[in-house]
């Protein structure tokens, strides 16, 4: 049987949800076949089958997420199937009953290991090196800006020598026996049943180690897997099995039953005067809590997205140089070239030229087109121009990268600018293709506005956000008239950039922009 691990979809992926499954248990699949279609990284990739077989067991269903490592799917490869079928009924129930008591302890370890429990802020890179290393995030004590954790961290963690763990780490705990029962306590594996678990109050916990099995048991049931009560440990921590979720379930039905049969014994006065308050409720205005709201899941792309927006400015300290470009010129100039680009096919937006004045202030100021390695403390001189191109889509921002921006024309690289686009709104961009960048643009004022912060790509160390191109009041020879003007603005890794930097790049995009002839050059 070949247990298929979630593999590693897109640079720095911690994690996958499934979007689709494209196979169901039965079905025989040959390599490469597209098994399932995973939600990471920005984009929706496919799961590609490792080998040929048939499928046994799908181990998440639609909208899990499952960490990287963590096995989603077996695939009966053929070999052995006799064998398989044969030992497993001479093991009988005993044999099933270690089988999945090994299988729960195993999905434990990878759970507590393979993900984080939302509360230790870490990069993604940092939590797939601790996954590779087997150390557990919420261990770490963080050194990195507001306690994040990094990768040196996470490499003298592993490198601490282990403490000898005196527990039994998958031998199950003996039942609780019931007042007054004679049967004698029973290995089974959990350690309250209902009727311990009912009227105890829940727990108020941080953290709690489960299986999925056991999440999943929770989420079905609504329940919140740290309040369920347990004096079971794995690893020094709470530990929750499936029949704690649902005997801690049962106990709060009971009670919410009782409350229930409690409020229907209300008088007819009560009634009343509830009536009386819902028909004046009416007439006023509705009250904070009760005013209408709805919910989304903050899960998915929109999640991925803001994890990066989180490292990026807990990260970098950000500091942004604004200034205003004077461009009659850049307008007139892409006037002229328009109708040669649409002869072949393509719209000629101010884009183009921007990339390639970024390109010339990039060669004049290299400063700016690196990015920092904290481990080794060096800055990396980027010796190639890849730009990352920000664009706005239905499930948030997407930055696709240009790459060889420097060895382009201004016609092949707006065909590809518009390409990427339109795929990136679709969804249909590749992980690679947003990867290996250098520095990004983004192009605000194509939805209104001048000024902003924009945040940076990180591990860039600079992000140039454009406002609209608009007539704007410019002051020349005395005189105030009507310029088209760009403004910009520039948001730097201040820890490798100084503001004098900022300034001379800014000044020299400038340039290039408000005399596009010396692009020629």
């Amino acid at each position: 049987m070949f247990e298929y691990e979630l593999p590693d979809v897109g640079e720095g992926v911690a994690e996958g949800e499934v979007v689709v499954w494209h196979a169901e248990p039965g079905d025989a699949v040959e390599e490469d076949d597209v098994l399932a279609e995973i939600e990471t990284d920005k984009a929706v990739v496919d799961l590609p089958a490792p080998v040929d077989g048939t499928i046994n067991e799908l181990h998440a269903a639609v909208g899990d997420v499952v960490p990287v490592g963590d096995v989603i799917v077996t695939i009966d490869e053929g070999d052995g199937e006799a064998d398989s079928e044969d030992s497993t009924a001479e093991a009988g129930t005993d044999g099933q009953a270690e089988t999945d008591d090994r299988t729960e302890t195993e999905s434990v370890e990878a759970d507590t290991n393979g993900t984080a429990d939302g509360r230790v802020f870490a990069p993604p890179r940092v939590r797939r090196l601790a996954r590779e290393l087997g150390v557990s995030l919420g261990a770490v004590e963080g050194s990195g800006p507001g306690g994040r954790v990094t990768e040196g961290d996470v490499r003298a963690a592993a490198e601490e020598p282990e403490e000898t763990d005196t527990e039994p780490r998958s031998e199950p705990a003996a039942a609780i026996v019931k007042n007054g029962d004679d049967a004698t306590a029973a290995e089974t594996g959990t350690g309250q049943t209902a009727e311990a678990t009912a009227g105890v109050e829940p727990a108020d916990r941080e953290r709690t180690l489960a299986a999925p099995a056991t999440r999943k048991a929770a989420r079905d049931l609504d329940i919140e897997l740290d309040a369920v009560p347990t004096e079971k440990r794995r690893d020094g921590e709470p530990f929750v099995e499936p029949e704690d979720v649902r005997a801690y379930a049962e106990a709060q039905r009971t009670a919410q039953a009782a409350d229930t049969a409690a409020l229907s014994e209300e008088t007819e006065t009560q009634e009343q005067r509830r009536v009386g308050a819902e028909a004046a409720a009416e007439r006023e205005p509705a009250a904070a809590d009760e005013r209408p709201e709805r919910r989304e899941p903050y899960a998915g792309i929109r999640e991925t997205i803001g994890e990066q927006m989180e490292e990026s400015v807990y990260t970098a300290p950000h500091v942004t140089h604004h200034d205003t470009a004077v461009v009659p010129e850049l307008v007139e100039t892409r006037e002229r070239l328009k109708a040669r680009a649409d002869e072949r096919g393509v719209s000629l937006t101010y884009l183009p030229f921007v990339l390639k004045a970024v390109v010339a202030g990039l060669e004049a100021h290299p400063v700016l087109n690196t990015s920092l390695d904290e481990e080794a403390g060096e800055i990396v001189y980027k010796d190639y121009y890849n730009l990352g191109v920000a664009v706005a889509t239905d499930d948030g921002l997407m930055v696709p990268v240009v790459e060889d921006v420097d060895r382009k024309g201004l016609v092949e690289l707006a065909a590809e600018v518009d390409d990427l686009a339109a795929r990136a709104r679709g969804r249909e961009l590749a992980p690679e293709e947003m990867r290996g960048g250098s520095f990004t643009v983004t192009n605000f004022g194509a939805i209104g506005g001048e000024y902003a912060t924009p945040i940076i790509n990180y591990p860039e160390t600079a992000v140039l956000g454009l406002g609209a191109i608009e007539q704007r009041p410019v002051v020349e020879d005395g005189e105030v008239c009507a310029r088209a003007t760009l403004p910009l603005s520039l948001s730097v890794d201040h820890r490798v950039i100084d503001g004098a930097d900022a300034a001379a790049f800014t000044n020299t995009v400038m340039q290039y922009l408000e005399d596009p002839t010396l692009l020629l050059l």
